[in-house]
């Protein structure tokens, strides 16, 4: 059972914080899925919180067939078809409206991307042997000198620069072979 479904049988359970974390591990990928859809950030937004309202008042039954992300984004597309017939009604938007909803979109999908690469950074760190990676994280994360670095890892200030190239070099190397361009960062 996967972690989706498991936290939709603590909500259904009684334990609220299931559907709080269903919300958070899933929000922003339905938002950019069902923009794909409506081709309108609002609306996808909209229908996003439709789908986590369903879930919330409906409580409709999840079988195990399909994980439970598939079972979510198919509610999901269904409330999207929905919104687009409802709004499919209604006038155009303004220049000045189509704009600001595309600045909207450009900044989510932006916020996301970064927040993945963020993701994939620290699965990397957590690859790299345990010298490297406190070598890096004093520095990049905690913003400690070098020599600051060196008195917390008890070693001299040239071995944690030693240890530092090394560490991005091999933090570079795990990053390219899952497809981010070290550079990005």
């Amino acid at each position: 059972m996967d972690k989706g479904a498991e936290c939709y049988i603590r909500f259904l359970n009684g334990d609220d914080n299931g559907i709080v974390e269903i919300i958070k591990n899933y929000k922003d990928g339905l938002i950019l899925y069902l923009n794909s859809i409506t081709s309108d950030m609002h609306l996808a937004e909209e229908a996003t919180e439709e789908s986590f309202f369903k879930l919330v008042v409906k409580k409709p039954k999840y079988n195990g067939k399909a994980s439970f992300k598939t079972w979510l984004y198919t509610i999901a597309r269904n409330t999207a078809y929905d919104y687009l017939k409802k709004h499919s009604k209604r006038g155009q938007l303004s220049t000045d409206e189509l704009y600001s909803r595309l600045k909207d979109e450009e900044n989510l999908e932006a916020s996301y991307i970064k927040n993945e690469n963020r993701i994939t950074v620290h699965k990397a760190l957590n690859k790299l042997n345990p010298s490297h990676r406190q070598a890096l994280w004093l520095q990049y994360f905690e913003n400690f000198s070098t020599k600051e670095c060196a008195d917390i890892m008890g070693k001299t200030p040239h071995s944690v620069e030693s240890l530092t190239y090394r560490a991005k070099a091999a933090l570079k190397k795990i990053l390219e072979s899952e497809g981010l361009a070290y550079e990005e960062l």
